[in-house]
């Protein structure tokens, strides 16, 4: 069954599975049909996220085990709901102490047949996988190990020994392994199994074969066919050898449950029209939500301002397309060296073993390998080795693309290295053996090349407006257009109707309502602007500007947080903020005296409970605040009633101020009793009871037509009816709505001259076949009118 909405659970050890059954009434009166939980198989012991699976075959005893499981999907199912499980298919925690596969590897060798589970270039290392575990080199840490039994001890850590080796000399013991122990460092350079991303501590797992498949999966379809299970949502499937094989084989191994992907889009790049899922997370929808509520004027004034108060370098931070290619090369070159060194390989493997494509250096094809991966303009083309090439898979490594990777080679004839590179990372050259294995591998680590390149990367040095700086997003273009965002609707409800949407998820930078405090900034960025400047007058220095402007937004999103907490909340999430942005200090490489200033600054202005400089925030914001509840509002409404299944993060049906994780990723707490309305609970009830009401209205079936406003303020209102019964009318931009003198006779056309009463304000009805904006908003900037 599709779910009319999901809500989305963080469970952990602090909040397990008899806690989210506790929660199970309040959460079946909001409207939900189902419950979202992250992953709930066994993990590394108290892992807080449930990504670093240790054992596919059990589910989690620190949650309750299978019977908690169980037990909490008979009490959702005895209240109307049913569950969404996040799973993880393309990697496992590299714990050689809990993940029994790896545990065996290391024990074995390449002839174990747990082997087959993970990409291990066994060559690459001499017959040994490296771990790079040791806070130093090996030579300074020999006195820390020592053999007890059958494992090798080395501070808290243990490692399997191969058999036979237990009595030998250390320094021989060592040599005899199957594994090499290694300094932390080296993982960049000589790490020899495919990770998660630039995580040494997560091994990509080979789900391609279909005994691994069937191992890592009997759990979990055992679930769904026991229906405790209704539906799935796909961690990173863009890590995976061959996304559409597999979702293919989950489909047919899951009765076709409904399943949606974590597939991060690009602009205008569409989701593969042959995957066998209902669509995406969402992450696209909330980028065009967030721009429909973004100023592009302001956007662009604001940039202007930023530019002049932080001067950063065009290519670290100045303008977005020179940052992004910059933090490609820094991770191409540096992070993922390692990833690059296999593709190097395979590439000279394959042309030493055909004549016709002989002599291609392995610095020529390293240097295709870099300068193409870096100008693969979306997270990865989909391509098999041997098979057909798509108009969408050419159009990432594209003809401008190969001609500028070429252009950082000085004889033109080594260059020809690019089109080799190109042909195989496309599977023109055929497949089977280390063509297959290129082309997959390519396609891995353009994935993980961009999603370090941008969301770890870029996102932090590009700052003009952080509230743009999300997953999925376009901080170069931040704002969206009414028209736009309706064409997107309409392709959503026609291709992809019950995909999923979001506003907040685990891995949002910022909440939702952070970034409307943010966003409102577009609206006024001269204030904006002239704000930074006073506060730099009046608190400490920071230790660079970008700072100051990324610590001061943050501040200004997050003025609603309780004041006893805003240190140690800002704090943590900036400190990550310049780590990752690796501008100044970085998380290998950190500046202790950096950091420190950094801490201070942040300290004493932006976290700062009282004093002046938290007074000019505060009179800042104040003046703004009824226009950030006029943005959250209208993203929330827009969310609910759009096409697709919104999915609500864990507090999210409220006002919920949070920054990135782990801020974001606390225990879920009830509201009490006792709270006080909450204006946007109101409005969620209200959305998803209707949705629950009217599944056809909002279903697979259902239809999408914009409506259109007349009148001088046309353009700050956006409306739409969904399937003839349903009216959203969100106002748009409402500080520049107040400047020019608000609704001012403006008119919004309903479907039909019927009745249509308004659901978040009692006693309101619309008749004529119009509405004044004036009278449909003049509680609230947001309306939800059903046919009477």
């Amino acid at each position: 069954m599709t779910p009319t909405a999901t809500y989305r659970l963080q469970l952990q050890p602090e909040f397990p599975f008899r806690a989210a059954e506790d929660a199970v009434p309040y959460l079946a009166s909001l409207g939900v049909s189902h419950l979202h939980l992250s992953p709930v198989l066994e993990a590394v012991p108290g892992s807080r996220h449930g990504y670093d699976v240790t054992d596919h075959g059990r589910v989690r005893e620190e949650l309750g085990g299978e019977e908690g499981l169980r037990r909490l999907a008979r009490t959702a199912r005895e209240h109307g709901l049913g569950l969404v499980l996040d799973i993880v298919p393309n990697h496992m925690a590299a714990d050689p102490v809990h993940n029994h596969a790896l545990r065996e590897v290391l024990r074995e060798g390449p002839d174990s047949p747990y082997a087959r589970w993970f990409d291990i270039d066994w060559a690459a290392g001499d017959g040994r996988v490296l771990l790079p575990v040791l806070g130093g080199r090996i030579g300074d840490e020999l006195a820390r190990m020592r053999v007890d039994g059958e494992v090798l001890r080395y501070g808290e850590q243990e490692f399997p020994l191969r058999e036979g080796t237990a009595g030998l000399p250390l320094p021989e013991l060592l040599d005899a392994q199957h594994y090499r122990l290694g300094w932390w460092r080296l993982a960049r350079t000589e790490l020899n199994y495919r990770r998660f991303f630039t995580i040494s501590e997560l091994i990509g797992v080979r789900v391609e074969d279909p005994e691994v498949f069937a191992a890592t999966h009997g759990k979990i379809l055992e679930l769904v066919r026991d229906g405790v299970v209704d539906g799935l949502r796909i961690d990173h499937p863009d890590g995976l050898a061959d996304p559409a094989g597999y979702l293919e084989r989950l489909s047919e191994e899951s009765g076709g449950v409904w399943t949606v992907v974590e597939k991060i889009l690009t602009g205008a790049e569409p989701l593969p029209g042959g995957w066998a899922v209902a669509g995406t997370t969402g992450y696209d929808a909330l980028y065009r939500i967030d721009g429909l509520f973004t100023d592009p004027q302001g956007a662009a004034e604001l940039l202007g301002h930023y530019r002049e108060a932080a001067s950063p370098a065009d290519d670290r931070g100045g303008h977005w397309a020179a940052t992004v290619r910059r933090a490609a090369y820094r991770v191409v070159t540096h992070e993922l060296a390692a990833e690059t060194e296999v593709l190097t390989r395979l590439a000279s493997r394959i042309c030493a073993g055909d004549p016709a494509l002989r002599d291609h250096a392995p610095w020529a094809l390293r240097t295709a390998v870099r300068e193409l991966l870096v100008r693969v303009p979306v997270y990865r083309p989909y391509v098999t080795a041997g098979g057909p090439c798509t108009d969408a898979a050419e159009a990432t490594l594209d003809a401008t693309a190969v001609s500028d990777a070429k252009a950082a080679f000085a004889v033109r004839d080594e260059a020809s290295a690019v089109d080799v590179v190109r042909d195989l990372a496309l599977g023109r050259l055929g497949g089977g053996g280390d063509r297959e294995a290129f082309c997959a591998r390519f396609a891995q680590t353009s994935s993980a090349l961009r999603a370090k390149a941008v969301e770890d990367t870029a996102y932090y040095r590009y700052l003009p407006l952080i509230s743009a700086n999300e997953v999925g997003g376009d901080p170069g273009h931040p704002a969206v257009e009414p028209e736009d965002f309706h064409a997107f609707c309409t392709r959503i409800a026609r291709d992809w109707p019950a995909t999923g949407t979001a506003l907040t998820t685990h891995d949002t930078k910022r909440s939702a309502e952070v970034r409307a405090g943010i966003a409102v900034l577009s609206q006024c960025p001269g204030r904006w602007a002239g704000l930074v400047a006073g506060l730099g007058r009046s608190a400490q220095a920071a230790p660079d500007p970008q700072l100051a402007w990324q610590a001061w937004q943050t501040a200004v999103g997050c003025a609603g947080m309780p004041a006893e907490e805003r240190a140690a909340r800002l704090e943590p999430a900036l400190l990550k903020a310049v780590r990752e942005s690796g501008l100044f200090t970085s998380w290998t490489e950190p500046d202790p005296v950096y950091e420190r200033l950094a801490s201070d600054f942040v300290a004493a202005g932006p976290a700062a409970d009282t004093g002046p400089v938290r007074s000019l925030v505060e009179e800042f914001a104040a003046p703004l605040a009824a226009h950030v509840r006029a943005q959250s509002l209208g993203a929330a409404l827009v969310h609910l009633t759009m096409p697709g299944v919104p999915d609500l993060y864990q507090g999210t049906e409220r006002a919920y101020l949070a920054l990135v994780d782990p801020d974001n990723r606390r225990p879920f707490a009830e509201p009490s009793p006792d709270a006080p309305a909450d204006e946007k609970a109101e409005l969620t009830r209200a959305a998803l009871r209707l949705r629950r009401e009217r599944p056809a209205v909002f279903g697979e079936s259902g239809t999408y037509a914009p409506l259109r406003a007349s009148g001088p303020a046309a353009s700050n209102c956006v409306a739409f009816c969904r399937s003839g019964e349903v009216v959203t009318a969100v106002t748009r931009l409402s500080l520049r709505l107040a400047e020019s003198g608000g609704w001012r006779g403006t008119r919004l056309a309903l479907p039909d001259d019927g009745v249509w009463r308004d659901l978040l304000a009692p006693g309101r009805e619309f008749t004529g076949g119009t509405a004044e904006m004036a009278e449909l908003f003049a509680d609230r900037p947001v309306a939800l009118l059903v046919r009477g």
